[in-house]
């Protein structure tokens, strides 16, 4: 349930040809799963039933990256959780670029997709522990870009923990602040740099390695 006690729901997006362990994996985690289709089908099924989030496995080839990239442009307002069965960043990296707002790999337990899930349904960005770490990294800012506008200090800090996947108050904790503060700085760096969303916020960031 989310923080209104209203199920959360979601759809299964898979190239495997029979209904996949991740559909018993949604259900034991709390998550009421609604359907599972291919990635051909994908943005008809989203339309249809309006899901709160996309669940979408990266494990089948290129279908399923690219029905992320359609559900993203075609539905916003519906977030994708990305799945992977190996930590394999490059993909990761694709995923985020596509327009998934959270991201998976490896083996994941039941407890942890549906609270991941949920979390998303939120608003948050859930990232697997370590993962965005590892991508900002990796990927680091490209050479002659610079932000609209440049941010504090203290924005920065706010921007690298919502990235690493933390609440607003799990980062008012980090930092000493008060959840509202943390709040006001999300929402002055999205302003400062035309965002929209924290998952706009978290590719953005991962591409220019802000944090």
């Amino acid at each position: 349930m989310n923080v209104r006690g209203v199920p959360v729901t979601a759809v299964l997006v898979t190239a495997a040809q029979a209904v996949p362990h991740v559909a018993a994996v949604l259900a034991r985690g709390g998550v009421d799963l609604l359907a599972t289709v291919g990635p051909d089908e994908a943005e008809e099924l989203v339309a249809r039933r309006r899901p709160h989030v996309a669940v979408v496995e990266l494990d089948g080839g290129e279908a399923p990256l690219e029905a992320v990239a359609t559900l993203s442009a075609a539905a916003p307002h519906v977030p994708v959780v990305t799945l992977s069965g190996r930590p394999d960043h490059a993909v990761a990296l694709a995923a985020v670029r596509a327009g998934a707002t959270s991201h998976l790999a490896g083996p994941v337990a039941p407890a942890d997709l549906g609270d991941a899930v949920r979390r998303t349904s939120a608003g948050e960005v859930v990232f697997s522990p370590g993962l965005a770490d590892v991508l900002l990294e990796e990927f680091g800012r490209p050479a002659g870009r610079e932000e609209p506008r440049p941010l504090t200090e203290r924005e920065a800090d706010v921007v690298r923990l919502v990235v690493e996947g933390l609440t607003a108050r799990q980062i008012a904790s980090r930092l000493v602040l008060s959840p509202r503060t943390v709040e006001n700085h999300v929402q002055n760096v999205l302003r400062k740099l035309h965002l929209h969303s924290r998952a706009a916020l978290v590719r953005y960031a991962i591409e220019r390695g802000l944090a």
